[in-house]
């Protein structure tokens, strides 16, 4: 008798399967496990609790009305003539210009400071990022004040700015851009330091490697990678900065033609003219829908 087990009854049987595998072992079709991973398991589909529902829908309404009856009272017929006039088009024309000027701030300042964020480990950095992103939770009017008491004439940093380099921010075009500056940087910083985060820094390990600098290395290879991130904060930073108020008329006031951005014209227009204020407010919230549908595709890619 031959002993050998390659002979035995079970001879080509192949290995023998456990009760957690092969073929039925799993839910799926031909034992085939169900991955694990986002988007895999879908919710289950049934009647919606009534005290889930009611509240969801009163919330949505909530969130949705005011919009709907700033369409149903505006005044479509003298629309262009309200956009047109010369007050509006003068605010409106100051606001894309400041909103502009601040993006170019918050570009130039928040990308390196996103860059330090990420890449670098020092003493106190959670500090520092608390502190970058305290203007998203300030209060505006808060951040005016400040912004008064450090850069203002009499100012920690404003008086020797003053006295030295005769330069003078409140309540000029120049103080507008800053206000929108403070306010608005956080979103590209924390967008950038998301995107650096997420990127592989061993392609700017290889760059260094092969003889680059550490400033090269960033500017070839690690600002293509982050170029997304980038764009996508700064659109953020520009309709943040387009919509200031709070910080704008308290730090830089609301002089018509100098400081008077749209958000300040609304509300001046509101206690005269309420068809203007209606009308730029349109205008705002256009804004706002275009930028809500341009970032629409990343924001559903990290959902």
């Amino acid at each position: 008798m031959n002993s050998d087990p390659r002979h035995g009854p079970d001879a080509g049987a192949g290995p023998v399967l456990g009760p957690g595998s092969g073929a039925g072992a799993g839910p799926g079709a031909g034992g085939a496990r169900p991955r694990r991973g986002r988007g895999v398991v879908s919710p289950r589909r049934g009647p919606v609790p009534v005290p889930l529902l009611v509240p969801a829908l009163v919330g949505l309404a909530f969130l949705v009305l005011p919009l709907v009856a700033l369409l149903v009272r505006a005044p479509w017929s003298n629309l262009p003539d309200q956009l047109t006039s010369p007050e509006v088009w003068q605010a409106l024309r100051l606001s894309l210009v400041c909103a502009t000027a601040a993006t170019a701030v918050s570009l130039v300042l928040g990308v390196p400071l996103a860059w330090l964020l990420a890449r670098v480990e020092f003493p106190g950095r959670g500090f520092v990022r608390a502190l970058v992103t305290l203007p998203l939770v300030l209060p505006p009017v808060v951040g005016g004040v400040a912004l008064l008491m450090a850069l203002g004439r009499n100012g920690v940093v404003g008086q020797w700015l003053e006295s030295w380099f005769g330069i003078s921010l409140p309540f000029t075009t120049a103080g507008v851009v800053v206000a929108e500056a403070f306010v608005a940087m956080p979103f590209l910083v924390i967008s950038v330091e998301g995107t650096l985060r997420a990127a592989d820094p061993r392609y700017e390990e290889a760059a260094t490697t092969l003889g680059a600098s550490r400033f090269t290395a960033f500017r070839r290879v690690t600002l293509p990678l982050i170029a997304p991130g980038i764009a996508a904060g700064a659109v953020l930073a520009w309709a943040r900065a387009l919509g200031e108020f709070g910080a704008t008329i308290t730090f830089a006031g609301n002089f018509p033609g100098r400081t008077q951005t749209m958000p300040l014209a609304v509300y001046l227009a509101l206690q005269s003219d309420p068809e203007a204020a209606i009308a730029l407010s349109l205008v705002l919230l256009t804004v706002s829908v275009a930028v809500l549908a341009g970032l629409r595709d990343r924001w559903m890619s990290a959902s």
